[in-house]
């Protein structure tokens, strides 16, 4: 089997082109060096499919800081689709996903769909929670910003005069939460219950916005606890 930079032809480049987007759709951003390697790219491929891919306005570069060692190097540059790369992506894993769901639905009732997503938002939970947990008190809103980015979410933090907002410029799941909002209502509960304050979720991919927003109030935050309550069995 060859790799892509043994091959020239216009369709090998499409359907790379097209990996590159189910892959970005799956997991919200990724680096160059990580493309490569899971598409099996040579590093000189791939960066010349991803600058094809910017210029067509499909991907766009974000820079996200890192507080692990790099040594004097820049922040890695990640690739997360723009709005028109979400429209043009492939549909079949939603489509799967969406079909699932529904199916669960009519086998064990709506409350199926619930108990689902309450799982999987203690999953991100357990996955951002110790980063945020590390972070002092000020820091934890950016500090969780960052660990929903290398999670998928691609998101930000921006001081209000009202508290903070945090914004998610992908949802992985967007085009099955337009069908199940349970899954939106269990990530902002998640989000809550990480940083240990009320927060009101303003808006969302899956309804049609541009991005998903979530007000954090002002005021000192509480200390989060080490471990999710929910961790310890309530979920599958």
């Amino acid at each position: 089997m060859k790799n892509d930079h043994d091959v020239t032809g216009g369709t090998a480049d499409g359907r790379t082109r097209d990996r590159v987007v189910r892959r970005l759709l799956e997991g919200g951003s990724a680096t160059a060096a990580e493309l490569s390697r899971q598409l099996g790219v040579s590093p000189a491929g791939i960066r010349r499919h991803l600058d094809v891919m910017v210029a067509d306005g499909i991907i766009s570069p974000i820079e996200t800081r890192s507080h692990g060692p790099r040594g004097r190097g820049r922040p890695a540059r990640r690739y997360a689709l723009t709005e028109v790369g979400h429209q043009a992506g492939p549909s079949a894993y939603s489509d799967l996903a969406a079909g699932a769901l529904s199916f669960l639905a009519e086998v064990a009732g709506p409350s199926a769909i619930s108990t689902f997503a309450d799982s999987r938002a203690v999953e991100l939970e357990r996955r951002v929670r110790s980063a945020v947990v590390a972070a002092s008190p000020q820091e934890r809103p950016a500090a969780l910003a960052e660990a929903m980015t290398a999670a998928g979410y691609t998101a930000s933090v921006s001081q209000l005069p009202t508290g903070l907002q945090i914004c998610q410029h992908h949802c992985p799941v967007q085009f099955v939460a337009e069908r199940f909002p349970a899954l939106c209502d269990a990530e902002t509960a998640a989000l809550a219950r990480v940083l240990d304050t009320h927060v009101q979720r303003l808006a969302t991919i899956a309804h049609g916005d541009g991005v998903c927003t979530t007000h954090v109030p002002a005021g000192p935050p509480q200390e989060p606890l080490p471990s999710s309550p929910s961790s310890e069995g309530s979920a599958p």
